[in-house]
Order: structure tokens, then sequence, then C-alpha cells
């Protein structure tokens, strides 16, 4: 982050700042139910607003379709929700770059707060179509980008707007990347990686960028299969990709070749269904019956990795060790989670995406070091590739 200038470099006093959130939160009724991301904004926020600020807030909600006004997704709900987190009024713009944003984004005040509609009601936005980029750099003389979660993407309000106007890192954006390629450039040791999720596909590149840089790396979630079937054992009904077998026995001779201890499930909580009242069985990781698929490591396997854990001196983590949303298949997920927060003496990274919703699911995130708020872009990051969002800031 050395050649990105911080906030603090910036001379904001009675400027309008432009500020990229991720207030891509989840609603239900008009209301927002999880506010960890508008949360995640707030030191940048309430440090423009102490320098006397006009602070004129963007971001994208979900997958609108582009072509206007849904009002699903306004981003109306978080507009509340910050308001009543700052204690603040949040002024709100009907529209995004048009007359009511440029109207109001003018008459803001020192210290005020301005949220735009969303983003992505413009087609332009992802396209990083210049004219757009244009339009928002007209509602402000800086660009400050906090909106990490979103850092991976190439639109408008992540990257094209930064050549236009004095930009700069909000602390989220600088903490994230600072955190996380610390972690790979000099991790304290033992460092060990925990990955789940349900391919190998979408991981591969995480797994060989791991490899390179961790001790020991421990497999759960629905990917462990294929790894399974790479050693010659039968995984029954469970979720495989036949194509990537092959890539995941070369993925295990890499590891063992370069001195890295690869862990996977001795045991795994079978079921007859993917259903939360399935019929379910704890079997050996090479005994799953034909007619059964693994939806979480076994009890054995638990114990394992948390051994390996509690050794460690920094851990990071990306992906459930199975269906975890599912009662009968969080066992081992919560294990895991109570391992990584008990190791006290550990850098505990908790890498985004559905590793963050265990980790409150089962109320641990005040006992990691830091949780990061982008799943695609910590990933990416993490695989050692440019993010548009960071690289527009050099």
């Amino acid at each position: 982050m050395s050649d990105i200038k911080t906030l603090e470099s910036a001379d904001v006093a009675g400027k309008r700042v432009l500020v990229r959130v991720d207030f891509n939160v989840p609603l239900k009724g008009g209301e927002v139910t999880d506010d960890t991301r508008i949360r995640a904004a707030l030191p940048t926020i309430e440090y423009l607003m102490g320098k006397g600020a006009r602070l004129i807030l963007m971001s994208h909600l979900g997958r609108p379709s582009g072509a206007g006004f849904e009002d699903e997704f306004s981003l109306r709900p978080a507009a509340r929700r910050l308001s009543e987190l700052l204690g603040k009024p949040v002024v709100f713009a009907t529209d995004t770059v048009g007359p009511d944003a440029q109207a109001k984004a003018a008459s803001l005040e020192d210290g005020q707060v301005l949220l735009v509609e969303n983003l992505r009601f413009d087609k332009r936005e992802k396209k990083n179509d210049p004219s757009f980029c244009e339009e928002l750099a007209a509602l402000g003389d800086v660009y400050v980008n906090d909106a990490f979660g979103t850092a991976h993407r190439a639109h408008a309000s992540t990257a094209g707007i930064a050549s236009l106007l004095p930009s700069y890192a909000g602390y989220l954006l600088s903490d994230e990347v600072s955190t996380l390629t610390g972690m790979l450039e000099d991790p304290k040791r033992p460092f060990v990686a925990i990955l789940g999720g349900s391919k190998v596909s979408d991981k591969i590149k995480v797994i060989d960028a791991l490899i390179d840089k961790c001790d020991t790396l421990i497999i759960g979630g629905g990917m462990c299969f294929t790894f399974l079937l790479a050693q010659g054992k039968q995984v029954g009904a469970s979720l495989k990709e036949e194509d990537w077998i092959e890539r995941a026995a070369a993925t295990l001779a890499r590891a063992e070749e370069a001195g890295v201890k690869i862990l996977l499930p001795a045991d795994v909580v079978a079921a007859d269904a993917f259903a939360e009242d399935a019929r379910t069985e704890t079997v050996s990781a090479d005994a799953i019956p034909s007619d059964m698929m693994g939806l979480d490591i076994g009890p054995e396997t638990a114990k394992l990795y948390a051994c390996a854990i509690a050794e460690a001196k920094t851990v990071f983590w990306n992906g459930p060790m199975g269906v975890f949303e599912m009662k009968a298949f969080e066992a081992g997920t919560k294990a895991v989670a109570q391992a990584v927060a008990g190791n006290i003496e550990a850098d505990t990274i908790i890498g985004g995406g559905d590793s963050v919703a265990a980790v409150n699911k089962f109320d641990l995130g005040s006992e990691m070091t830091f949780i990061s708020t982008g799943g695609g872009a910590s990933m990416e990051l993490v695989q050692g590739e440019a993010l548009p969002g960071v690289e527009a800031l050099r």
C-alpha cells in the first residue's frame, strides 16, 4: 500500500468527497437485516465528517437489470440505517447522477452526508463507461475508495473515476489490503490455511497460491470429495467434479513435494438426501455408502483439524466445512470456528463470504483478529491477482 495515498494525506475540509462504499446489504421488508458492511465504512465516514468534508456516498446493491429504478434494490433502507448508526441525518438522492443527486450534492454543508441511489440502476456502471465516470466525478472534488468488496471489479465507481479526481484509499480498503498481503508476505509460523466450499474449480488458484505460502492446508466442504477421489477413495453420492480429479491429484503431489501438509477428512456426516430432516450416518471418509452424500466433516476430522489449528501462529479461513446453514450439518464448521476463535496466540483472518456468515452465526466474530468484508476480492488478492479498484489508486 506504500504507493497508494491514504486519507490522512487528503485535503478535504469544505470539499465534496465522493466515497465509494460497499452497502450491498441484505434487505427484508424494506429493512437492513445485517449492517456489517455499513458499520465497516463508519471509520472512514466519521473521519471525513470530522474533517469538515461534504460526503457523497455511492454504492451498488444486489443485481438490478441496469434499466433504471427497481424498488427492491433501492439504497433508501441503507441510508436510514446509516443515519441511525451516525446519530445524524443522511440525505438521500432518488437518482445517481441526475438532477436530484446534482442538486443535493451542490447544497451539502461541511460535515453533511449524502447517499445517492444504486449505481447499478445505470448499466454504464458495470461497463466502466467513460461518460458515467465523468458524470460521477462531476459530483465531487476528491475521490475515496473504501469498498474492498468490489475492488476486484473494474467498474466506473471503483476504477474509472480514480483517474478523474485526486484519489485516496479509505481505512477499510487500506486495512484489507495490508492485512491480506501482510499475511501472505510475512506470516507468523506455523501458517495454517483452511479452505472449504463446494467446488475445487472455484478454489484451485487459491489452493495453488497457498501451497507456496502455508505450512498446513486443511480442506473441507464439498470440494474435499474430489480430493478424496484423487486418493482412490469412494465418495458415494457426494458432490464431485470428475474432470478435476487429475488436477486434485497433481495438487496433492505438489504439496507433498513442497513439504506442505494437506489434511482431508477422516470421517464425514453422510445423508440420504440434501435436506434438514434427512437420515444421517457418521462414516469413514473411504466408506461412504453409494446412496448417501457427505454433507459435513465428522467428529474425528473436527478434532484433527482443531489440533492443527491450535498449533498455528497464523490462520486464514475461507469456506465452510459443510452445509452449516442446516442444523444437522453445522457441527464441523462450528468446531473449526471455535478452534480458530480459541487460538488467542495466532493472527486469525477470516476471508469473507460464507466463513463470515458462519462466524457470525456462532457469535464468534469478536474473537477473530480480522474479518474481511470481501469474499471475491479477498480470494483474488490471495491468489496474487491485481485488483482494479486498488490498482486505480496507485
